[in-house]
């Protein structure tokens, strides 16, 4: 009995934690578009894995794009989003591309990647 007890207690937490999750739909404006500049830590940490992945992939995008970089690092980039969404959970009051620069600067700095001034 004491078993049967914990397991639902189990999974009511569980169940509970995954309908706290948001779609990236709801953050859609009347156009169809999501304002990237404007999400915050909380908007991702608070999103499914899958646009969780989506969302980091486009940034990913946007910098490389903005480097002038054609190519990927699939294994950086997981590890990235991974820091991102760590940094995220513990200040969710940020937007995510300023979470984003502090992430890139401390991988960077660990990899001994030094920027042009």
């Amino acid at each position: 009995m004491k078993y049967c007890y914990l397991l639902a207690v189990a999974t009511t937490i569980a169940c509970s934690s995954a309908l706290a999750q948001t779609p990236l739909s709801a953050y859609v404006d009347s156009n169809g578009f999501i304002d990237v500049q404007k999400l915050t830590c909380a908007q991702l940490a608070g999103t499914y894995q899958e646009d969780a992945d989506a969302l980091t992939a486009w940034y990913s995008g946007w910098y490389n794009g903005l480097a002038k970089k054609h190519y990927m690092d699939l294994r950086k980039g997981k590890v990235a989003e991974h820091e991102l969404i760590q940094y995220c959970k513990a200040n969710p009051d940020k937007l995510i591309i300023e979470a984003i620069a502090v992430v890139f600067k401390d991988m960077r700095a660990t990899l001994g990647i030094k920027m042009k001034p």
